[in-house]
């Protein structure tokens, strides 16, 4: 679905959930202009037992002049006329007043809570749905770039949503928060407005009452319901206590549970703890540090229907803690005997040079599904597209030894959900990784020892010591040949397509290489 799709009604009510966050206010704002462009009778509101209270919201509402009207429902539903769209909320869910209406549309960026109608669109890999109506509206050619209002309004939404920024995850939120045009001092306003005495109070109450697990050094605390900034902020201050080392902060909402997580190890990717919380139940990430999600009710009442949400974190925690086995390539000594000899197959990837793309030097930003990289280029840096479109780094000796260059020009045969980019940090310029790729192919000598893993594993690799690959039960540890201290991980899918395993000659050949 288009938002083009909608325009054959004429009067058009955008819908908040109650109780409006600065995220549905923005979204809903979104839509507002993009219906006034096409000459239609919109409106924008929202219901409940509450009117817009918090300070920060009301300077929103007052400050980007946001046309949102309250309806009350005292006397029995609400009719409207043409089409009813709920944003960043699901028609029917418990967190939004029932309008009556014949013809109605979703956009949301929750996990889904109801059966949808055809006219929806939900993306719970998204950090706001702020993000989402962006990429609608753009996708439109809508000019956001002329209205700063409404970019600082989806900017304040994304912000608010995604606990200052520290739970971005989503290459699209990266995309849009670096894309509008923003009113930063309105941004400062809204921000230094945010807290309450009262959730000052909560955040005292909340601090004294935590659960600490000695084993593996975290700490658990639920909150009293609040803006989930404040869960960030709680989260940050249990950090600078030595004997934490990761932490997770929660309070329920009316459809499910915030929670918000830090790590100051790097044995623990906060962003990937954050997925792990809320998996099959929600979504979840975020960055290496800080990060955090969101727990369907719904979904978490229908999977642990007796369980408390207390013990269900200090369980899970646990139990993250227990799936992974740590691995430090430079130390490491390999066991081959229970590894397989594999040929790695000579399927054609992409490569970039990176001083082709910009000069030695530049400090750039490489953009993937899996994450943000952060580096300086140089003349030895090239940039290796995969199989499924994951890069990663090469330095040109390595690159040298482990592939041959093609004449080819490189082409993704399937479309990728996220084509990388890199961005330059210097000028702020952005360019497609793909279009500057060339093709190579591994050499044909490459051969690796390589076992299927049934259990979990943290590789830190010896070219990077600071974070890790990770590797989940099914995936490949892999180890070169040549060298026992290269070890890395390869997922499942990607193994199977790049590797083939040696032949029953070759294994003996390759044994005999080895006495010798």
């Amino acid at each position: 679905m288009r938002l083009s799709d909608l325009e054959e009604y004429d009067r058009i009510t955008i819908q908040c959930h109650d109780n409006p966050d600065a995220d549905a206010l923005a979204s809903g704002y979104g839509l507002y202009c993009y219906f006034c462009s096409r000459d239609k009778d919109v409106h924008l509101v929202y219901s409940g037992r509450n009117k817009i209270q918090k300070s920060n919201l009301c300077l929103m509402v007052d400050k980007l002049k946001l046309p949102v009207e309250y309806v009350g429902c005292e006397d029995g539903p609400i009719r409207v006329e043409g089409l009813l769209i709920t944003v960043d909320c699901q028609y029917g869910a418990g967190n939004v007043t029932g309008l009556a209406a014949e013809n109605v549309a979703v956009i949301d960026h929750h996990q889904v809570e109801k059966m949808t109608t055809p006219l929806s669109i939900i993306n719970p890999n998204l950090g706001s749905c702020s993000t989402l109506v962006w990429k609608l509206l753009t996708e439109e050619g809508f000019d956001i770039e002329s209205d700063e209002m409404l970019g600082t309004a989806l900017y304040y939404g994304l912000y608010t949503d995604t606990n200052q920024f520290s739970e971005l995850y989503n290459p699209l939120d990266l995309d849009m928060r670096e894309a509008l045009r923003v009113d930063k001092s309105l941004i400062t306003l809204f921000r230094n407005s945010n807290l309450s005495l009262r959730e000052l109070e909560i955040a005292g109450i909340a601090m004294i009452r935590y659960s600490y697990n000695d084993d593996y050094e975290f700490a658990v605390i639920k909150a009293q319901p609040c803006d989930p900034n404040i869960l960030g902020l709680i989260s940050d201050f249990l950090l600078q206590v030595d004997a934490i080392k990761t932490c997770v902060v929660f309070n329920e909402i009316p459809d499910g549970y915030k929670f918000s997580v830090r790590s100051c190890i790097k044995e623990v990717n906060a962003s990937e703890l954050a997925a792990f919380l809320a998996q099959d139940m929600g979504s979840g990430g975020g960055h290496y540090e800080k990060a955090g999600g969101f727990i369907s009710l719904w979904r978490y009442e229908e999977k642990f229907p007796t369980l408390h949400t207390e013990a269900y974190f200090n369980n899970r925690m646990a139990e993250y803690f227990d799936s992974y086995d740590l691995i430090y390539a430079r130390d490491y000594e390999a066991e081959t005997g229970d590894m397989k000899l594999y040929h790695k197959r000579n399927i054609p990837v992409g490569y970039v040079k990176g001083d082709r793309v910009v000069p030695a030097g530049t400090p750039v930003t490489v953009r993937t599904l899996e994450g943000d990289i952060d580096m300086t280029v140089d003349e030895e840096l090239y940039f290796i597209i995969g199989i499924k479109g994951e890069v990663y780094a090469e330095r040109h000796s390595q690159f040298e030894q482990d592939y041959r260059i093609l004449d080819d020009q490189y082409r993704h045969d399937r479309k990728l959900e996220y084509v990388p980019t890199i961005k330059n940090r210097s000028d702020g310029s952005t360019l497609v990784l793909t279009d500057h790729a060339g093709i190579c192919i591994p050499a044909a000598d490459v051969t690796v020892y390589a076992r299927e893993l049934e259990k979990g594993v943290k590789v830190f690799t010896a070219r990077d010591r600071e974070r890790y690959m990770l590797g989940q039960p099914g995936d490949y540890l892999a180890v070169r040949r040549d060298d026992l201290h290269d070890v890395y991980v390869v997922e499942k899918e990607i193994f199977e397509k790049s590797y083939v395993p040696l032949g029953a000659e070759e294994l003996l050949a390759k044994a005999q290489e080895d006495v010798l």
